[in-house]
């Protein structure tokens, strides 16, 4: 067995039990109305989840997060910038929007630069994403949004507002 063979499932591991603790870690801290540094963007106060400055990360993370807020009933407050899978949160019922606040959209990526994604893959996430939006944002995502690789589509709360979103107050 080459050494190659040998650490890909190691690796593989080690990310798999990594990814477990950190969802443990953050269910916990969730659970407990704590902040972590390792997720910055988004603050417990009293069942309101502010969001600022999240950078997104992996769907798959994100998903967990958002099913797990919606089982609380939590109110998210997308205040400052939010990009990514950050945008997931929109599907929320009880989601609320800044004027202000600043939401980046971009089609699934392989999280390599300039190595994109299989178009069964691209198309999985891309609709995995989208279902994570109320209309008309999914329809305008599935159009256009999700073929914008290099970047951000940039959209401000008041767009988003205008789209149907709850404008927090």
């Amino acid at each position: 067995m080459s050494a190659l063979s040998c650490r890909r499932p190691c690796a593989f591991a080690r990310r798999r039990a990594v990814s477990s603790c950190f969802r443990l870690v953050l269910q916990l801290a969730l659970a407990l109305g704590l902040t972590l540094a390792t997720a910055p963007a988004v603050q417990a106060r009293a069942e309101v989840y502010r969001v600022s400055g999240d950078p997104g990360g992996p769907v798959e993370t994100r998903v967990a997060l958002v099913e797990q807020l919606r089982a609380s009933h939590a109110r998210v407050e997308i205040v400052g910038g939010c990009w990514s899978a950050c945008t997931m949160f929109l599907s929320l019922p009880n989601v609320c929007v800044a004027r202000s606040a600043r939401l980046g959209f971009h089609g699934p990526s392989s999280g390599i630069p300039g190595i994109g994604l299989a178009p069964e893959r691209f198309d999985y996430y891309s609709r995995l994403m989208a279902a994570y939006y109320p209309e008309p944002l999914r329809s305008w995502f599935l159009a256009e949004g999700r073929h914008i690789t290099v970047g951000f589509t940039r959209l401000r709360g008041a767009q988003l507002i205008r789209m149907g979103i709850r404008e927090c107050g």
